[in-house]
């Protein structure tokens, strides 16, 4: 049985302010015009939306989580002690608080629990294999049993559906999702979306559209961390707005740099950059392909030249031609890579399963 707000009111105007932001959210609720007739409704509805007309009526009421007294008048000092008598969370004054009452609502509807981990990935320089590593953790997320969101945040990448050997199948690409703003439902997103591999992926498509408009970076990535599980985003190396949006919602960020002095120069510009937005910044190293052997590091040493933490090395047949071929996460050293990576970070059984 699916679990619906319960709204308690008699105010007529109010109980349609109510039952239009519920419409909105994508959620028909319970209604009931006085006390709660037994503790079953009561006790069981996930949220419970109560008039300020009806607060007098509920002072008898079990006191429980989740309850929101709503009214109109923000001059009336009453409405505090009416709510401390029901032992409601929070009082929200109508029109003002109806866009924090939308999300609320519509957390209820897709029962939203704790916020999906989410890693981005940035290349220090050009090929360094940065989109193959995001492929892999995704895979790999997705092989554990994790829900898992793999979005591709680089519009000149050429799209991780191709990556992944999905450019033929059905579901949305980022050009879908241009005019997006404010919230967009998960379970709505999650639907929408190529599944390949066990997981699923927003992509660019072939098409001319080179950049989406920031709020909607921001509304469609809000809209995966609410699906729970892991998100790993491939993100671009330059830094425009689009992307800020998109490192703001980092959990952790992998910079993967050559070990190579040229690319060590390289990559210290991006980490500049991305990590006046990430906190938690790493590197993974990868063995650098036909550099001077003068020039040549070890993982250690990038890592101090760059002045973060390792978060690992990939081994030799990790070159990206190689996984390609392989297919990413498809096994050897680059899925053990993975693999190991996703044991080594935290990712709760409470941040969401595969459905």
């Amino acid at each position: 049985m699916r679990r619906v707000p319960l709204i308690v009111t008699e105010d007529v105007e109010l109980l349609d302010d109510l039952l239009r932001l519920c419409a909105a959210a994508g959620v028909r609720p319970e209604v009931g015009h006085g006390a709660p007739e037994g503790r079953g409704r009561w006790e069981a509805a996930p949220l419970v939306l109560v008039g300020d007309d009806a607060a007098e009526r509920l002072r008898g009421a079990a006191r429980r989580r989740g309850v929101l007294l709503v009214g109109r008048d923000q001059d009336d000092p009453g409405v505090w002690r009416r709510a401390v008598e029901i032992g409601a969370d929070h009082v929200l004054m109508l029109p003002d608080a109806e866009e924090w009452l939308m999300d609320r609502i519509a957390d209820v509807a897709e029962g939203v629990g704790r916020p999906a981990l989410t890693v981005g990935v940035v290349g220090g320089r050009g090929g360094a294999g940065a989109s193959t590593l995001s492929c892999a953790l995704a895979v790999a997320s997705a092989k554990a049993g994790r829900r898992t969101l793999l979005v591709d945040a680089d519009p000149l990448g050429g799209g991780l559906d191709v990556l992944l050997g999905g450019e033929a199948a059905d579901g949305l690409r980022w050009p879908a999702f241009a005019q997006s703003r404010g919230r967009v439902g998960s379970t709505a997103l999650e639907e929408s979306l190529p599944r390949l591999h066990g997981l699923r992926v927003l992509s660019w498509d072939r098409g001319d559209l080179s950049a989406v408009p920031p709020e909607a970076v921001r509304a469609v990535l809000a809209a995966g961390r609410r699906m729970g599980g892991v998100v790993v985003v491939d993100l671009p190396r330059r830094v425009d707005a689009g992307s800020v949006e998109a490192l703001a919602q980092l959990d952790l960020g992998l910079l993967v740099v050559p070990s190579e002095l040229r690319a060590v120069a390289a990559a210290r510009r991006v980490a500049d950059a991305v990590g006046m937005v990430v906190r938690d910044l790493r590197v993974v190293t990868v063995p650098a392909r036909g550099a001077p052997r003068t020039g040549v590091l070890d993982a250690d040493e990038v890592a101090r030249l760059l002045g973060l933490p390792l978060a690992g090395e990939l081994p030799l047949d990790t070159a990206v031609m190689a996984a390609r071929a392989a297919g990413p996460g498809g096994g050897g050293a680059l899925g053990r890579f993975c693999a190991g990576f996703w044991e080594r970070v935290p990712v709760g059984a409470e941040q969401g399963e595969a459905s």
